[in-house]
């Protein structure tokens, strides 16, 4: 499948944005999606709060948010799926609390975002369970071929 992922961050976080591309590209892989192309964009707490106050109601910082478009590009005819915004100091904190390294949680934050865009929630036990079965998959083929 032809898959592109724009990448949108700040120039100290480049080694981030190429582990939120990488995590990306492998949900789109995994997930079969059709031709497109989506946006993941590592923002700081402010600018999070501000889109999270906006969208959700909730003026605190969050990990991810989600904005899913799935229009038809009149060029080329493909998907865009919509943008995946990922907060880099909350991610900074849940990977110190949970023990990995931020490159991990920044992944993690990624495949949960583009899950999202393409069409799997967690507004249920049922639906929680096939999104986080596919997240699992996603990050386990993920981990296993970084140590090849």
């Amino acid at each position: 499948m032809d898959h592109h992922v724009e990448l949108r961050f700040r120039t100290s976080w480049r080694t981030l944005a190429r582990a939120a591309g990488k995590a990306a590209r492998a949900t789109l892989k995994h997930q079969r999606a059709g031709r497109g192309r989506l946006t993941v964009v590592l923002e700081g707490e402010a600018e999070m709060r501000r889109l999270h106050g906006r969208y959700a109601g909730d003026g605190k910082p969050t990990d991810v948010l989600s904005f899913p478009d799935d229009s038809i590009e009149e060029e080329g005819g493909g998907r865009y799926f919509g943008d995946v915004i990922v907060c880099v100091p909350v991610a900074r904190r849940q990977a110190r609390v949970a023990g990995h390294s931020l490159e991990s949680e920044i992944g993690l934050l990624t495949v949960h975002g583009v899950l999202h865009l393409l069409g799997h929630d967690h507004a249920d036990p049922s639906s929680e369970a096939r999104m986080g079965a596919a997240q699992a998959a996603i990050l386990g083929s993920r981990a296993r071929e970084e140590t090849r």
